[in-house]
């Protein structure tokens, strides 16, 4: 099954932006739909944004529509999170899933801090 590696994690200010990558491999990537979910301290993980096999369809948690955006490159194996307009409260661990029937698959996590 797929293997996945999250980077892009960070420091940043109020404000600011960061993208994370997801690298999937060891599967045909395009048989997953890709999602970004975060867990912040003392709280439960809660999705963030999918995006389906194709690119063509997205999902947004209502805090996030606007400011994030999710794509995926199926050339490069990888999905993306643009995240604009950061605030503290989007400080997480952001988990990248691939997910395909039945199967599902976790990246190891990257750590998103907002702080001044």
């Amino acid at each position: 099954h797929v293997q996945l590696v999250e980077s892009g994690g960070g420091s940043v200010q109020p404000g600011g932006s960061l993208r994370l990558s997801c690298a999937a491999s060891g599967d045909t990537f395009t048989r997953y739909t890709m999602s970004w979910y975060r867990q912040a301290p003392g709280k439960e993980r809660e999705m963030v944004a999918t995006i389906f096999n194709t690119g063509n369809t997205r999902y947004y948690a209502d805090s996030m529509k606007g400011r994030f955006t999710i794509s995926r490159d199926n050339a490069k194996n990888t999905v993306y999170l643009q995240m604009n307009s950061l605030k503290p409260e989007d400080t997480a661990v952001y988990y990248c899933q691939a997910k395909s029937g039945y199967v599902e698959r976790w990246g190891q996590g990257t750590l998103v801090t907002v702080s001044s």
